[in-house]
């Protein structure tokens, strides 16, 4: 395979919702190349991109697949990214390694949430973007209302290269307002008929024409003054204003493709060969100390590791970017995050599972090794002396979760092993092992998400295992002061134990003034404050404890057994054993033993005393709260509304945007454990959400007696 340089690379993402036909567009473009002799179905579950046994289970794309094309003598570097909201964290992966993104957009359904999803993250990130409106021949295609609707959401830069002379199953041809040329296919596709534009098509293509040349005009002064001395462009003028268009996401090229019959899949190519940027063309990207790393072959040599797999027959596969430099088999790197060695001992050129042994790649190519050892997604390999660090990948917070544990408890330590791996495959499956809630946490972006974690930890790696619903992270506090005492004695022979505390808890709240009386019945306590230890907790809020013994009545040495006391309860709080916050104690008197009195006598009382105050101090349960942004489509939202009023949230507001309305919401965590799955099912797969934690904030009478109720249960059957 020949070598190419860093000005004869090109990068794309193929991005687009879940069914715009991407999988069977990868096909058609890696026909249309010669890198396959015939084209793979998803039907046959033999195409170059869902490879993996679980994307043929399913029938959809899971994981992105990397395949390259050599076109016009440039190498095309492609990735393939799942449609489906729930692996977004693959196209957002192949946004920040590629330079320019292809969106499909299913003809017969326009612009889709997904679509818009992934053309924020295209903004974000300041790719370039080109449309390519897909399957003009099926039944319900309508290719003037999806323009429409494309302009009326991405803007004027929306910008038609194409347009069909008709649409549904009769599509066969279309007109080049580029090229001002026909394009026609027999029933199989393939290679095109270019002809003249027929005579009543003329006056439409040469008013699409002017403003594609007025468009490529306005992103360069030296062409709009010819355009304005002439008229016109030549070709070549128009594909360097185009290119620097694309580079400023100042026009949005929009081309027509059936790439099930193979329809117009090699026009968009000699467009991608020809037009859209090279790797050096893009804004250089930066490091984690902001500087500038351009992709200078002759630089020092440096690798980002995007993406891991373990492949049928291979095992493991890391996927890098070649940052600067240019790499050769045999070379010693530094993983400048896990701060070890690696070799490189092969460099492969992919074609989904196919790989090739190549002799060099250059800066801003991309490959694939095998074996490393210590290398991990998102790490960054260095030659000696080289001192880059990349770290621009950011991913969306997980929006459903599952506990998950194996059915037989040995196989504990297997499954935490799967897990760990996995991660580094997909880095949106984030695991926790939470003390908390005792329980291992599996969050993704949606229960497809977790199902087919499941599938293949089943079925590939043979080991059972059981989703349970996860427990929500309560936390407990009070709402007025109490007081309590609790003496603690035991005599069983020699030594007894012994210990009395006396306390005052509070509800604590930031800046509050030191305590001074207390008066409960006809009693008056008068605190004086010898001591105060403020104690942060890990789980939000904070507890103080204020020593107020006067006397000797207690000593300091068994202070920090009582603190431990304390502790021991807001760590297991007495209403249903979460987390206690923002309370103030203070211990005022208490009583020793000369003999008996030790820490452990000392923590009991302190505990037990902290308990009886706690249920006296009208406790509550506190309830994670979440901010919910769901955006929908109109004809759906009043039912979106309901559910969302069902789950007990609170509408914060209303707006439209892009053509989708959005709801803003604050919603309890309990409400949410099946809310992508309903959400989907009401809208028909068409609306995303996202979430992101704000407070905790109390639960309703009904729902505290229905904890508590619980909460006893569980512990009478224990």
């Amino acid at each position: 395979m020949k070598v190419y340089e860093t000005n004869e690379i090109k990068n794309i993402a193929l991005l687009g919702s879940k069914g715009s036909g991407k999988t069977t567009l990868a096909e058609a473009m890696l026909y249309e190349c010669g890198v396959i002799k015939r084209r793979g179905s998803i039907e046959a579950k033999n195409t170059v991109s869902d490879y993996f046994p679980v994307e043929k289970e399913y029938g959809y794309s899971v994981f992105s697949t990397i395949f390259y094309a050599e076109f016009l003598n440039k190498k095309l570097n492609v990735i393939d990214c799942p449609g489906s909201d729930d692996f977004v964290g693959n196209a957002i992966t192949a946004l920040n390694v590629t330079d320019t993104g292809v969106i499909l957009i299913d003809a017969q359904y326009g612009v889709e949430v997904g679509t818009q999803n992934i053309f924020r993250t295209t903004a974000q990130l300041k790719k370039p973007v080109i449309f390519a409106m897909n399957q003009l021949d099926g039944e319900k295609a309508d290719y003037d209302n999806v323009i429409e609707q494309m302009t009326e959401i991405f803007g004027p830069k929306v910008t038609p290269i194409q347009y069909p002379l008709s649409v549904g199953p009769g599509f066969n041809a279309m007109i080049d307002v580029l090229l001002m040329k026909k394009y026609s296919w027999g029933p199989d596709g393939g290679v095109p008929t270019i002809e003249e534009i027929p005579a009543e098509e003329m006056e439409k293509a040469q008013e699409l024409h002017q403003k594609l040349v007025e468009a490529a005009a306005e992103n360069d002064e030296t062409l709009m003054e010819k355009f304005f001395d002439q008229g016109h462009l030549s070709e070549d003028e128009m594909r360097e204003g185009i290119r620097k268009g694309l580079v400023d996401r100042s026009i949005y090229p929009v081309f027509c493709v059936s790439a099930l019959k193979d329809m117009g899949v090699r026009r968009m190519m000699e467009f991608l060969g020809n037009v859209v940027p090279f790797v050096e063309d893009m804004p250089a990207p930066v490091d984690t100390e902001g500087d500038e790393v351009k992709p200078d072959s002759k630089g020092p040599l440096s690798l980002f590791m995007f993406k891991t797999t373990v492949e049928p027959h291979i095992g493991e596969v890391s996927y890098f970017k070649v940052m600067s430099g240019t790499l050769t088999p045999g070379v010693d790197l530094n993983n400048v995050d896990r701060g070890s060695k690696e070799r490189i001992a092969q460099i492969f050129c992919v074609c989904g599972q196919f790989k090739t042994p190549v002799d060099k790649l250059c800066a801003g190519d991309i490959g694939a090794t095998v074996k490393l050892k210590d290398a991990r997604t998102g790490n960054t390999l260095d030659e000696k002396g080289c001192e880059y660090r990349f770290d621009f990948i950011k991913y969306p917070a997980p929006k459903y979760q599952r506990a998950i544990r194996p059915v037989t408890e040995s196989d504990a330590e297997k499954l935490s092993e799967i897990l760990t791996r996995m991660h580094e495959e997909d880095p949106t499956w984030q695991v926790e092992q939470s003390k908390e809630l005792k329980q291992t946490i599996l969050s993704g972006q949606g229960e497809f998400h977790l199902r087919t974690l499941k599938w293949r930890v089943e079925n590939n790696d043979k080991l059972p295992i059981i989703f349970e619903e996860p427990k929500i992270p309560y936390r407990e506090t009070i709402t007025k002061a109490a007081r309590a005492d609790y003496r603690h004695k035991k005599q069983s022979g020699g030594a007894g134990q012994f210990g009395e505390v006396h306390l005052i808890i509070e509800p604590y709240t930031e800046g509050m003034p030191a305590p001074d009386t207390y008066r409960f019945g006809n009693q008056e306590y008068k605190m004086n404050v010898r001591d105060t230890q403020e104690i942060p907790l890990e789980w939000g809020g904070k507890l103080i404890i204020h020593n107020c013994i006067v006397g000797g009545a207690i000593d300091a040495r068994f202070i920090p057994a009582i603190v431990k006391g304390l502790m021991d309860r807001m760590e297991q709080g007495p209403l249903t054993g979460s987390y206690a916050r923002d309370v103030r104690v203070c211990i005022y008197d208490g009583k020793m033993h000369p003999v008996d009195s030790n820490e452990i006598s000392f923590r009991l009382a302190g505990r037990n005393a902290f308990s009886e105050a706690f249920r006296n101090a009208n406790p509550k349960i506190l309830e994670p709260v979440y901010d919910v942004d769901v955006m929908v489509p109109a004809d759906v939202m009043g039912d979106v509304m309901s559910d969302l009023q069902g789950r007990r949230a609170i509408i914060m507001g209303m707006s439209s945007e892009n053509g989708f309305e959005k709801i803003q919401a604050r919603v309890p965590l309990k409400e949410m454990s099946s809310y992508s799955t309903a959400l989907s099912s009401i809208t028909g797969g068409r609306s995303s959400f996202t979430m992101k934690f704000s407070s905790y904030e109390l639960v309703p009478g009904d729902v505290q007696e229905k904890l508590l109720k619980a909460y006893a249960e569980s512990n009478s059957e224990e």
